[in-house]
């Protein structure tokens, strides 16, 4: 595609050509013209833009890769396909994520304290010295690689991809989390020395697609096999197991409202929803709704979820955690009573919750 050159579209070739170039001065012009373009980029310039700049994000000097990734990654909210965009983005959110455990170990090593908070400049001298410059880089801009990334992990084809590299490279899919359990295992470590969360990545970092859910109903002795795919926490899965379970007829309890659901698979906003269910794993212990689905554990091959009557009224906005993100939640047959009491032979009776 031949771009202008005014506007985001020239910025963008500009950008590359002195990028490849390798000319500094030439580069610098156009990443300041790239900010200030980007609100005015036409679709067709946003949609050819996003995956050019993609691909050439591991030239770009370590300072403005992030902010070019967090460029790539509304220009994918705005249209660019996500899937071609998605292999520079998320290297470079691995090469932070490792940035910023070395981080984390060159700062205990000199003499540890409270991470130092990242501003909208450069690590100054003193921190450069302590850790080396990649590894505060590293650290510096993880919140812009956290905002790059997540946009392109609202995408299914995106987080498939992901798990089918890990697979190719020999990796257990089930075991390892796909390709992005040593993404995890790495932004766990970080959060870990720093003592700072970086919740929206890990929540879609664990995002479950095509993931089989066996739910026992301990009220009424029930049991059902479900299939859950882009749900991001579990104040959208609580309402959706409402609306398949109660609003399906299946179980007693309050159904949740058309809106409630809707808003919870695609519908943009939220909508005032109430609890139905205490959501329980199969050894007794609590699973808020401010955790994940990937925290219900795995019994026999399959993720097990017990739910018992509401211990307290509760209620919150319903919706999605990324709004970007489709979310599903499929019943798919209501277990045999023999299939049923073997499974609830596998779970702790009830009780006081713990956890």
């Amino acid at each position: 595609m031949i771009f202008s050159k005014a506007g985001f579209g020239g910025a963008v070739a500009d950008f590359e050509a002195a990028v490849v170039a390798q000319d500094a001065k030439r580069s610098g012009k156009a990443f300041i013209r790239l900010q200030e373009t980007f609100g005015r980029a036409k679709e067709t310039e946003l949609f050819a833009g996003g995956p050019r700049l993609a691909a050439v994000l591991e030239q770009v000097p370590p300072s403005p890769r992030a902010v070019v990734a967090v460029l790539v990654g509304a220009c994918v909210e705005r249209g660019a396909d996500a899937e071609r965009c998605a292999p520079g983005v998320l290297a470079g959110l691995g090469a932070a994520l490792e940035g910023a455990v070395a981080f984390g170990e060159a700062w205990a090593a000199t003499g540890g304290g409270a991470f130092p908070v990242p501003d909208d400049g450069e690590p100054g001298e003193e921190i450069v010295g302590r850790t080396g410059f990649e590894a505060a880089v590293g650290w510096w801009t993880l919140s812009q690689w956290e905002m790059a990334a997540v946009a392109l992990l609202n995408h299914r084809a995106v987080r498939a991809g992901l798990d089918a590299e890990a697979v190719r490279a020999g990796l257990d899919e089930k075991a390892a989390g796909g390709g992005r359990g040593e993404l995890l295992r790495l932004l766990t470590a970080v959060e870990q020395a720093s003592g700072q969360e970086l919740r929206c990545l890990s929540y879609a970092l664990q995002v479950l697609d095509d993931e089989p859910l066996v739910v026992l109903h301990r009220p009424s002795a029930t049991g059902y096999l479900l299939r859950l795919s882009g749900i991001g926490d579990n104040f959208q899965l609580h309402t959706l197991l409402a609306d398949a379970l109660i609003g399906g007829g299946h179980v007693a309890g309050r159904a949740p409202s058309p809106q409630e659901v809707a808003v919870c698979r695609e519908t943009p906003g939220q909508v005032e929803t109430a609890g139905s269910f205490e959501l329980v794993a199969p050894d007794g212990g609590r699973l808020w709704n401010e955790g994940t689905p990937a925290d219900i554990p795995v019994v026999d091959g399959v993720r097990l979820l017990v739910l018992d009557e509401p211990s307290y009224a509760r209620s919150w906005p319903a919706g999605r955690f990324f709004p970007g993100m489709r979310g599903d939640l499929i019943l798919e047959r209501a277990l045999e009573p023999e299939e049923t009491e073997r499974w609830f032979a596998l779970v702790a009776p009830a009780g006081e919750l713990t956890g």
